[in-house]
């Protein structure tokens, strides 16, 4: 009876090992792809599928330079972009959900209950407004409108609330104001070195979402030098571009590689991240 039950477990693991490596090939061999034909030719790409990198990355490159597509600073926007976005988000949402955990006060619930049908509004409801509002302040066709609205990002409040509930001691907090500490040293000193896990999870999170931001971008940036490379990327569809297959996958390559590498780096910390905040006393 023990042999058969491990027999079984061993059978189910296997089982399980077999799928996960289905999945990551899945996952893993389209992107490959995209990386190896970013370095080919156009002929080389006609001819036939290859795993093999080639020799005509620069070639591609030149294309694109040579045609008006300026993919160096596309990234170098795409960058700035996401990285303000990332501190917006992460600094303004655990202070947010710093206040929710810590404080009492009338209306919490029902404040939180607002932030929770926030993250239910898909953005497509509210972008007329949206862009109304932006217009009137004089915030189109800046980078602002892509960063301060992330003041308030509904879904990384909610996010920050389930993890600080799981690692903020109150006795922590109430020690480190007999000792006179002001609030904000207390959120600075205290939490967010306890919270580092959720803060990277997050951060990681909102990197992702502000470098693949094309809704927003594509409605409120208009002017060509300040485009992102999402947006940079639509623009391989055009006729001029119709036959450059090197050069189209170069541009999708680029989007890609970092957050690839983002996630190499930092996906330790998603795990630890989530599985803290799932934890409470």
């Amino acid at each position: 009876m023990f042999k058969d039950y491990r027999f079984t477990t061993n059978l189910l693991r296997v089982f399980v090992y077999t799928v996960l490596v289905i999945l990551l090939i899945v996952t893993i061999v389209p992107i490959w792809l995209v990386v190896v034909n970013a370095s080919r030719s156009t002929l080389e790409i006609q001819q036939g599928l290859s795993f093999l990198p080639s020799t005509h990355t620069l070639d591609n490159y030149g294309t694109l330079l040579g045609r008006g597509l300026d993919l160096g600073r596309g990234f170098m926007n795409s960058l700035f972009v996401a990285f303000c976005s990332t501190l917006v988000t992460v600094y303004f949402s655990f202070l947010t959900a710093y206040g929710l955990v810590v404080y009492k006060f009338k209306g919490k619930k029902l404040f939180y209950n607002l932030i929770v049908a926030l993250v239910l509004i898909p953005l497509q409801f509210s972008i007329i407004g949206f862009y109304q509002y932006m217009s009137k302040i004089g915030l189109t066709d800046s980078y602002a409108s892509l960063i301060l609205p992330l003041i308030a990002n509904a879904g990384a409040v909610f996010f920050a609330k389930q993890y600080l509930e799981a690692v903020v001691v109150q006795d922590l907090v109430d020690a480190a104001r007999i000792d006179g500490a002001s609030e904000f040293a207390t959120f600075h000193r205290i939490i967010l070195p306890l919270a580092v896990p959720g803060l990277m999870t997050t951060g990681i999170f909102a990197f992702v979402a502000a470098w693949n931001n094309f809704f927003n971008a594509f409605i409120l940036i208009t002017t060509r030098d300040k485009y992102t490379l999402p947006m940079l990327v639509q623009t391989l569809r055009g006729d001029v571009y119709r036959t450059e297959y090197g050069a189209i996958y170069l541009g999708l390559a680029v989007t890609v590689v970092p957050i690839i590498i983002i996630y190499a780096i930092f996906s330790r910390y998603i795990v630890s991240g989530i599985a803290m905040g799932a934890l409470k006393e």
